[in-house]
């Protein structure tokens, strides 16, 4: 009885992290040497993300009746979490950015908005760029028109003084 007592807070931690989660996925972190791991951690903090080691049974408890649930099958052998509450996409790309460096690093599955994927469709999902990026790519391909557009409206009006100069 004393075991469950001290595995519950565990569990209602992992709870707290996935509850209103856009995205959570798991990573085999078998072979990384603490170099690796420590870089795999910075990246993960400066994203703002949750990277977490937990036993499986743990958080196969965890996420017994979320939308996360799906996953319990992928929790075999050394498993660490990622999870973002914000940009969704992230937790696969940064691990994706990790493991191009740290070759051991695998990405095993992941659920990304509701949507389960496994490991092919969390490398996909990887390539996304991140909200940030798609924004200031939609600004920039907005701006160029309006510039042209300005440019050429400059120039019809310095056409137009030099005409009324002559």
């Amino acid at each position: 009885m004393a075991k469950i007592e001290q595995k519950k807070p565990i569990v209602e931690e992992i709870k707290t992290y996935i509850d209103g989660a856009a995205s959570v996925v798991l990573v085999d972190y078998r072979g990384l040497t603490v170099e690796q791991d420590t870089e795999l951690r910075r990246k993960a903090r400066e994203a703002g993300l949750v990277y977490k080691v937990y036993k499986n049974t743990m958080v196969k408890f965890a996420i017994e009746g979320t939308p996360f649930e799906e996953l319990g099958k992928d929790l075999e052998g050394p498993t660490a979490v990622v999870i973002s509450k914000d940009d969704a996409t992230a937790p696969a790309r940064i691990m994706a950015e990790v493991a191009k460096k740290a070759d051991k690093l695998e990405l095993k599955s992941g659920i990304v908005e509701g949507t389960y994927y496994d490991a092919k469709g969390i490398q996909v999902i990887a390539q996304i760029p991140s909200r940030e990026e798609l924004l200031s790519r939609l600004v920039g391909s907005l701006q160029s028109p309006i510039a042209n557009l300005a440019r050429v409206i400059k120039q019809v009006a310095e056409k137009g003084d030099n005409a009324a100069e002559a």
